[in-house]
């Protein structure tokens, strides 16, 4: 029904940045809205954490130990959600992950969905 796509991973250097996107489209139908766009991370043998997350009306909020280095952004006409993420340490690699509750679709609403996630990996 629907897809939750990351793209923007990838391999990079203590200090370096990244922009994750996360897409969100029906595989039939139209979105109309989404409510809270989230993204969470999980490094191996960790739990799944929050990272950061953000309201359709644009509130954000992010875990302390990413405060002051990502931000969460969302456009909503894209129904696409994204995180910049600078001045990245090696305890920042992790598959990350975006998650999307309150979707409206032409075929009703889905509650909650997760994408597939996109590897980072911070290393020298």
């Amino acid at each position: 029904q629907v897809q939750l796509v990351e793209s923007g991973g990838g391999l990079v250097q203590p200090g370096g940045s990244l922009r994750l996107s996360c897409a969100a489209s029906a595989a039939s139908g139209i979105i109309f809205s989404i409510n809270g766009m989230y993204w969470y991370r999980q490094a191996p043998g960790k739990e799944r954490e929050l990272v950061a997350g953000i309201t359709r009306g644009g509130i954000a909020n992010s875990v302390d130990t990413v405060k002051g280095r990502f931000t969460v952004s969302r456009d909503n006409a894209k129904n696409t959600l994204y995180l910049q993420m600078n001045s990245l340490e090696p305890e920042d690699t992790a598959v990350y992950l975006c998650n999307a509750d309150g979707i409206r679709t032409s075929g009703g609403i889905i509650s909650t969905y997760w994408g597939q996630g996109t590897q980072v990996t911070v290393s020298s």
